[in-house]
């Protein structure tokens, strides 16, 4: 099946305060951006993507099955959950362990049968080319790679359907690429959802690019649209693009 994400008025709220308001898209196989200032309402967004909290409204559907219908729980949930890798913006490893015995507990804990972890262990640390760490234990990974360690335990799996909050989060300019370069190779044959308020993060490997602010979805559209939006300027043409579509706040496909 053709890995898809279909999102449909989706909305949570937090007491008053609307984290999520309506958000609709839906998207193929590729990386595709989430940008927009803290408290935009991305990582709540992709909580909710993750199914780990329900929305208030609306429906998300992956790979043809239901997740969430109507603000409810759907029939595909299960299923859902087994093909989805999620990387929150924090995560835990265990450091006096393996990279590679990192990596096999998260393949198992998603449902690998016993006599499969290893080597699916093996195709995730390859895929974000840490395979030459694998004996190493993780707490001797420099940033950019622990970063990578935490995609690769998203990936043990094989999920379809990848969302990663903030990756590059704290990460120097190198790290970054070599991260960036990763990711790149990861979609082309998943959906990868990559929630980042680092505009050139998403220059050379994302095809279209979201801009949330408020809670809303303002921008939905490609990397090169995003830029068409902005002013020569001091910054670049994508970062220009970015800050004017916030100010506009209106949206834009």
């Amino acid at each position: 099946m053709r890995p898809s994400l279909e999102v449909t008025t989706v909305s949570q709220r937090f007491g008053r305060r609307v984290a999520v308001d309506r958000v609709s898209f839906s998207a193929g196989p590729g990386v595709m951006g989430l940008l927009g200032p803290n408290g935009a309402g991305k990582s709540s967004l992709l909580s909710i993507l993750a199914t780990h909290v329900t929305p208030a409204e609306g429906s998300v559907m992956a790979l043809g099955r239901t997740a969430f219908e109507n603000g409810r729980p759907g029939s595909g949930l299960d299923a859902v959950r087994r093909d989805l890798g999620y990387l929150p913006q924090r995560f835990e490893v265990m450091g006096w362990s393996s990279v590679k015995r990192n990596v096999e507990v998260a393949a198992w804990s998603q449902g690998v049968p016993s006599g499969e972890v290893a080597s699916a262990a093996d195709r995730a640390l390859d895929a974000v080319q840490l395979t030459d760490r694998a004996r190493s234990r993780a707490r001797s990974l420099s940033g950019g790679m622990r970063q990578r360690l935490g995609i690769a335990c998203a990936l043990a799996h094989d999920p379809k359907v990848v969302l990663l909050d903030e990756p590059t989060a704290a990460l120097d300019p190198v790290q970054r690429q070599g991260l960036r370069d990763s990711l790149a190779l990861i979609g082309q044959s998943r959906v990868v959802l990559i929630s980042t308020h680092i505009v050139e993060d998403l220059a050379h490997i994302a095809e279209r690019v979201l801009v949330m602010n408020e809670g809303a979805l303002i921008f939905d559209g490609a990397v090169n649209e995003l830029a068409l939006h902005g002013s020569p300027g001091e910054v670049s043409p994508l970062e220009a693009g970015y800050r004017a579509i916030l100010a506009d706040g209106s949206i834009a496909a």
